[in-house]
């Protein structure tokens, strides 16, 4: 299984010569699974550059977005393969208790903020995801559950025979624990992210960030460090980086944090273009 950021960004689109090396997109992963399966996580801007890398013979792309906030799909209507009839595109999304998912992203898709009709797209499904649910992309096993995030969100966990890959971009696990991390089956996404080879982990804010901002939905890199280590995982890729921090501001949080921490992962930075092979 391959995998590689597109988009590294949280909130907005954040484009500028302070953010060149870490990327300026918002979310979205690239998925190559063991037998060539085309998996994309979450469609930010970050996914406009996706379609043109695809493989010529490519006949069916899976975009499983975590939830409906603009930064996760603001880019969808730029991804190519959309608008190509040879290309089957499986949208998958969050369920709702009130409205379909179609429904909820024809706001965007629409008039007056796209020009284009989600109904117009040639070879478009959409699918909504009641979790917990496992499903199978070729030879990839997905399972979708709920973390804590506002608004219906999930987490995957993609899982093959050369590695498993935990995907929680949007997460908030300390939210409401006194002594973070609790013990783990009272710890959000846990049980997605779990002895994974790689976890890609929200890491928004600084710790003094976080103070003014509990409970909108996202982690600082110590939370992040924490709930890695609870999980036992090999690898933490941060992500979601906030769009006021520049590469200067990320490189020296993290390397004072990982430096002066005993841990038993790796970190690596995530930035835009980072490529990872399990195998």
């Amino acid at each position: 299984m391959k995998i590689k950021l597109w988009g590294t960004r949280g909130s907005l689109a954040s484009a500028g010569p302070d953010t060149v090396r870490y990327g300026g997109d918002t979310a979205s992963v690239q998925i190559v699974g063991c037998n060539g399966e085309s998996v994309v996580l979450d469609a930010g801007s970050g996914i406009r550059a996706i379609g043109p890398e695809l493989p010529a013979e490519t006949a069916r792309v899976d975009v499983l977005l975590t939830h409906l906030h603009m930064d996760h799909i603001q880019g969808l209507g730029f991804f190519q393969p959309l608008f190509d009839p040879t290309i089957e595109v499986r949208v998958w999304g969050p369920g709702s208790t009130t409205i379909d998912l179609g429904r909820r992203l024809t706001r965007y898709l629409s008039p007056p903020l796209f020009p284009v009709l989600l109904r117009d797209l040639p070879n478009v499904t959409l699918h909504e995801i009641d979790p917990p649910r496992t499903i199978m992309i070729g030879e990839l096993t997905i399972r979708a559950d709920l973390i804590t995030h506002p608004g219906p969100t999930l987490g995957f966990r993609i899982e093959c025979h050369d590695g498993t890959l935990a995907y929680l971009p949007d997460h908030e696990p300390a939210l409401g624990v006194m002594d973070f991390p609790d013990s783990p089956e009272w710890t959000s996404g846990f049980g997605l992210a779990v002895d994974a080879d790689v976890l890609i982990h929200d890491a928004q804010y600084t710790g003094e960030e976080h103070k003014t901002r509990v409970g909108w939905g996202h982690s600082t890199l110590e939370h992040a460090l924490a709930f890695a280590r609870l999980a036992g995982v090999k690898q933490l890729v941060t992500f979601h980086h906030d769009p006021a921090h520049s590469d200067e501001m990320l490189d020296e949080v993290i390397a004072d944090l990982v430096d002066n921490s005993k841990l038993p992962f790796v970190v690596t930075p995530g930035r835009a273009g980072l490529e990872i092979d399990l195998a």
